[in-house]
């Protein structure tokens, strides 16, 4: 049986070419550290390292190299940003869609003293951003969004935020996770202070690869979350005040950030805007196949945007009259189609499409899937529904 994986938005699959080579050749063939060793093979993994970091920052139009820092996932990197600059009796604004890659660290904190309001969202997810500043006070440091829901996909309108925190000069952070690697991000023009970044998504590097783009203003209102070793200053015990080693401590991960160094060079070489397209053309041609297959709704109810407005490749549905938990493990078991099904770790984004306690069963597509992939899985659901 062939396997059809539609899980693009927990990992991409395949990562992109050149990917497992580089990692492999790393670990057979040089495999030392940085910033520790005084010898030819250490200094070429410091390029590798320096230039990945290049990279970083051309794809999100950002202009300090040395404030690109490496951290093994967007969720360790939104820790990071959120717990080093608030304080007791900052405010702060966040989307109604977020993951709890952001909501679990404000929850945390607001045990300490900081608060923060939702920035109410439509049911298909996108935001009603005229209630944007109705929310703002005077304590109010930073608005914090994603940039495109995993649930459904609606994208948050990042250029309006950008310029609403100009406005009231506030931070603004974004969680790229579904977006970095689809569709351009211009960190100067949108006015974001701090992006967070994953390498296993649609960058199609390595899993445990990720880090953040800091602005060097919002650098110094940041704590380190981690101190330790950097192979720097070894000379004292405080934590070093230059970046990147202020924020990055210990071994960092090199077979990743070579891989990850790879796929951005594939990347580099194909349009942001074509990757887009491909995806979402796939998309729309999913949705008219659902949409026929049942479309009375009774059957199957899509969850969220319909068409392709400032959306990324995600479709999530319910089955109203077959759980839901069968219907995705029906689908892999006899149909090798691999999809998600649950709370996808972003419990009130549920509640604001109406999906709450359920879940969906999420669908979401990469560059490499196929109409044909997509053919096959409506006619599975087709079956395991017996439309």
């Amino acid at each position: 049986m062939n396997r059809i994986y539609l899980d693009q938005a927990s990992t991409s699959f395949p990562k992109a070419p050149g990917v497992a080579q580089a990692m492999m050749d790393y670990l057979t063939m040089n495999g030392v550290n940085v910033n520790r060793g005084c010898y030819s093979s250490a200094y070429s993994a410091e390029e590798v390292i320096y230039e990945t970091r290049q990279l970083l920052a051309e794809l999100f139009h950002f202009s300090k190299c040395k404030n690109v820092i490496f951290t093994p996932n967007v969720t360790t990197s939104l820790n990071f940003i959120l717990k080093g600059f608030l304080k007791p009796g900052d405010h702060i604004l966040v989307s109604a869609m977020e993951h709890n890659a952001v909501m679990r660290p404000v929850v945390q904190l607001a045990s300490s003293g900081i608060s923060f309001d939702r920035i109410p969202c439509r049911t298909d997810g996108s935001m009603i951003l005229e209630k944007v500043e109705e929310l703002i006070r005077p304590e109010t440091k930073a608005i914090v969004t994603l940039h495109a829901s995993n649930v459904c996909g609606t994208r948050m309108p990042l250029d309006a935020l950008g310029e609403i925190c100009q406005r009231h000069q506030l931070y603004f952070v974004v969680d790229s996770a579904q977006t970095a690697g689809i569709v351009p991000i211009n960190m100067d023009k949108m006015h974001i202070d701090a992006l967070a970044f994953t390498g296993h998504k649609g960058l199609r590097g390595p899993q445990g690869t990720g880090g953040f783009l800091v602005s060097q203003e919002l650098a110094e209102q940041m704590e380190p979350l981690i101190s330790g070793g950097t192979g720097s200053v070894s000379h004292t015990e405080e934590i070093p005040d230059f970046m990147p080693d202020r924020f990055e401590s210990g071994t960092p991960n090199l077979p990743g950030i070579y891989g990850l160094h790879e796929a951005l060079l594939y990347l580099k070489t194909h349009s942001l805007q074509a990757i887009n397209e491909k995806e979402l053309s796939l998309t729309g041609y999913f949705l008219e196949q659902l949409q026929a297959l049942d479309d009375t709704g009774r059957h199957i109810r899509i969850i969220g945007k319909k068409d392709l407005t400032d959306r990324n490749a995600v479709v999530s549905i319910q089955t109203p009259e077959i759980d839901m938990s069968q219907v995705a493990w029906q689908l892999d078991n006899e149909y090798g189609v691999m999809t998600r099904v649950g709370l996808h770790c972003a419990p009130n984004a549920h509640k604001t499409l109406g999906t709450y306690p359920a879940g969906t069963i999420r669908f979401s597509f990469g560059p490499e899937n196929t109409k044909n992939e997509l053919d096959f899985a409506i006619q599975g659901l087709k079956k395991i529904l017996d439309l």
